[in-house]
């Protein structure tokens, strides 16, 4: 079984940041597609161009926030590696932390705080679902010992008394 690894930490930045404009461009284009077939008026030729529309404008918008977001979260995540010297699940929730409350400095400090706590706690929530979905599929691949056979059932194959091989 081959098992992932990541980037080394300066193009781990580079690849996080692709990989989460990427996500916002798909997801956003099929979230405002409903939204623009929704909102356009009646007819399906006016709600296809409505939804297009509606991608076309806003779709490149929310990939280039979803990719702001990658970027300086891979970038504290790097740095806190340096840092610390080790790389755990701490410096991802540390990192989540603080990407949110950076990322709504322009807020002021109630909503910095609020930011970081969600941070924190969604990225704690996802390091502790991995956590626990690598100890479960690690349970499947222990070596098993073979069943041993019950000495008191050794017995139970021999022929009935008075029986006589030919």
């Amino acid at each position: 079984m081959e098992e992932y690894t990541r980037e080394p930490c300066p193009w781990r930045i580079v690849d996080d940041c692709g990989g989460a404009f990427t996500m916002g461009l798909v997801g956003g284009g099929v979230f405002q597609s409903i939204k623009g077939f929704r909102n356009a008026p009646s007819g399906i030729n006016r709600r296809l161009l409505g939804s297009l529309s509606a991608i076309k404008q806003r779709s490149p918008i929310i990939a280039g926030n979803f990719a702001v977001w990658g970027g300086m979260f891979s970038t504290i995540d790097c740095a806190l590696i340096h840092i610390r010297k080790k790389e755990d699940p701490w410096n991802s929730i540390m990192s989540g932390a603080a990407t949110g409350g950076i990322l709504a400095a322009r807020s002021g400090l109630p909503a910095m705080a609020g930011s970081a706590f969600i941070g924190g706690v969604l990225l704690a929530l996802i390091e502790g679902v991995g956590i626990l979905f690598t100890r479960l599929s690690a349970e499947q691949f222990q070596p098993q010992l073979p069943p041993m056979e019950d000495p008191s059932q050794l017995g139970q194959n021999q022929p009935p008394p008075g029986y006589h091989y030919q």
